[in-house]
């Protein structure tokens, strides 16, 4: 080459590790997204689960009923729900345990009916005393997370996940932000932390199973552009 020539700016490329890491954070974004609305969906069922505990027949204001809460609680529950649904698949990475156990999206609706199931029970059903009702529902939480999870990991996440949401759960009812109808552990029911925990689960395995379907591997992507070389 002459010398005072200069080679033509040639559009800039972006190496594989930048593309990686841009198509993991859209990737991310949108699962936030998602996880964020499926828990505002959940709050907004499960609040007319309790407000209609018993009623046989839908009342012609049902659709107002179902925003009757108070207007923070969806959103806070969809941050909740794309936090947990975000960090049961990086925990699983960081632990090198990618979590195989019945990874399809029907075992996934089949996890969501039976947490709301759970729900609806601990308004449902009656029993003669909270200790009874509360055992019951711990039973059905951790027979949740021995059906549809099975792994250290979920069950650490959701004691941790079921403690935390107590504990802000107990703050906001002494501060008079909301309150419970017959409490009996510390301002709140005692089959709460129980709701948790199922919440927990089940989240994360929506969690997993987004990051499973949206997976792509750098591999792949290296093997596609050797065949076209």
């Amino acid at each position: 080459m002459a010398e005072g020539e200069t080679e033509s700016p040639g559009p800039k490329k972006r190496g594989p590790y930048i593309s990686s890491v841009t198509s993991r954070s859209v990737n991310l974004m949108i699962r936030g997204v998602v996880l964020f609305f499926i828990g505002v969906f959940l709050a907004l069922v499960l609040n007319l689960l309790q407000i209609q505990r018993n009623v046989t027949l839908f009342p012609p204001d049902v659709i107002a009923s179902i925003f009757s809460s108070a207007w923070w609680v969806p959103p806070c529950c969809g941050t909740a729900s794309a936090v947990i649904g975000l960090l049961y698949p990086c925990i699983d990475r960081h632990l090198g345990e990618p979590h195989k156990f019945k990874r399809e999206w029907s075992s996934v609706m089949r996890c969501v009916a039976v947490f709301v199931g759970i729900n609806h029970a601990s308004a449902k059903v009656d029993f003669d005393n909270n200790i009874q009702l509360s055992l019951t529902l711990a039973a059905l939480s951790i027979g949740l997370w021995w059906t549809f999870d099975r792994s250290r990991s979920g069950f650490g996440l959701g004691v941790g996940i079921a403690f935390l949401a107590t504990v802000v759960t107990q703050l906001l009812v002494y501060n008079g932000v909301y309150q419970y109808t017959s409490p009996d552990f510390l301002y709140v029911r005692s089959w709460l932390p129980c709701i948790f925990f199922a919440g927990g689960i089940t989240m994360g395995n929506i969690g997993r199973q987004l990051a499973m379907s949206s997976h792509v591997t750098p591999r792949s992507s290296g093997n596609v552009c050797s065949t076209k070389l």
